[in-house]
């Protein structure tokens, strides 16, 4: 109630300035023509004078009276016509006020209650956060998504082809343990834009192959579940995320999908930063980087941040270090043959191998980076402030290290 007294107040003031200055318009005071009569006439009296003291001759002040006569005839007949002519109506001043009184008044009103928001209490930042902390635990299921996403348009199947999936449709319902019937249902499912049975038949492979999968398809399968809710990222669609960056955080894919659901659950500064080091990462070309080109912009102006454009895969952006590479290939062929469970044990042990390195023997900026990013994937907010610091204690000195770290924090959401 408070904020529409003072908004009335506001309005109704600045309508009665401008009202006011209508109705004064009204009176204009003496024309031009009655100041140039006063100089005429001193002008006269100042002829007197100088003939008096032998300035002028009396011919040259008989010709000097009869040109200023002159001026003062045609001034006279210009302030009479300026008397006489018509002034500013009172009435329809009066009502010109009024209505502009009321387009101000009730203008403004309309334009708040079409763009504005009665009643929304100013959100500071920490409050903000919150308030998207909350909208993530409590945002609608990957069933709820799915039953609320858009019907997606028919696709023109040819008959031989739509026999062909029905058939596969039912092998591997039989065969519930065969995994690359899973994998090829999963893929036919997709091309016939049966999202969410794609999405299942992919998570049986994964079940079924107990572990033995890579990054992408837990990335895969995140991107099947996002696709089926018609472009929403479900907390179910966030776990297979989370999982394909613990096994690569440079998947292009998972990242771009990552910074998407931050935008939805109202953290567009967060998807900022991860789009943009996404976009400079590259390749210039890759799904992703279309996808993040096109809407990056936009990202920006909702978190308050002067655009200036990247270039894809040139690594080049202001306050960011090179890219620190991810496992070796023995890493990814030794986390490929072990159990879910065993590979984030041996996750966790590169992550506590580098922590225990860099506390003991110190490291490069990017190595600090890397164990700040790592621990933000795993969740381990907490150490990885502490990590976070740290580095910049160990690096207060160097500000070029000192930005490759906070970049690493802030894709980590230390920073806000």
């Amino acid at each position: 109630m408070t904020f529409w007294i003072v908004i009335s107040l506001i309005t109704l003031a600045t309508a009665a300035l401008l009202s006011l200055v209508l109705l004064r318009g009204r009176d204009s005071g003496e024309p031009a023509a009655a100041y140039d009569l006063q100089v005429y006439r001193q002008q006269l009296r100042d002829v007197d004078k100088d003939l008096a003291r032998g300035v002028l001759q009396e011919a040259d002040a008989d010709r000097t009276r009869t040109e200023i006569s002159r001026r003062i005839l045609t001034a006279d007949t210009q302030a009479q016509a300026a008397a006489t002519g018509r002034s500013q109506p009172r009435a329809f001043t009066g009502a010109i006020a009024i209505v502009l009184t009321g387009l101000v008044c009730g203008g403004t009103y309309l334009l708040y209650a079409n763009l504005g928001a009665p009643g929304y209490s100013d959100l500071g930042l920490q409050l903000r956060i919150n308030a998207a902390a909350e909208r993530a635990a409590n945002r609608p299921s990957q069933a709820e998504g799915e039953a609320s996403a858009p019907a997606s348009p028919e696709r023109v199947v040819e008959p031989g082809y739509a026999t062909l999936v029905d058939q596969l449709r039912k092998t591997a319902g039989e065969r519930t343990d065969d995994a690359e019937g899973q994998a090829l249902l999963a893929q036919h499912e997709a091309n016939l834009g049966n999202f969410a049975a794609a999405a299942e038949a992919k998570a049986n492979y994964i079940r079924i192959m107990s572990g033995d999968v890579e990054a992408r398809d837990f990335g895969e399968l995140a991107e099947l579940q996002i696709m089926a809710t018609g472009g929403y990222v479900s907390p179910e669609a966030e776990d297979a995320l989370r999982t394909t960056l613990t096994l690569n955080r440079f998947d292009g894919g998972a990242r771009y999908y990552w910074g998407l659901m931050m935008a939805q659950i109202g953290r567009p500064d967060v998807a900022y930063e991860i789009w943009s080091e996404t976009l400079a990462m590259g390749p210039e070309g890759a799904p992703w980087v279309n996808a993040i080109s096109s809407q990056i912009e936009d990202i920006a102006f909702r978190a308050g941040v002067e655009y200036t454009p990247i270039e894809p895969g040139s690594m080049a952006m202001p306050g960011r270090g090179p890219a620190v590479p991810g496992p070796s290939e023995d890493d990814i062929a030794a986390a490929q043959e072990m159990s879910v469970e065993d590979r984030q044990h041996m996750i966790r042990g590169m992550v506590e191998g580098l922590s225990d390195r860099l506390a003991t023997a110190g490291g490069t900026p990017q190595e600090w980076a890397r164990l700040i990013g790592a621990l933000g994937v795993l969740q381990d907010t907490e150490r990885a402030q502490a990590i976070y610091a740290e580095a910049q204690q160990v690096f207060a000195d160097v500000p070029d290290a000192l930005e490759t770290i906070t970049a690493a924090a802030e894709s980590a959401g230390l920073t806000q």
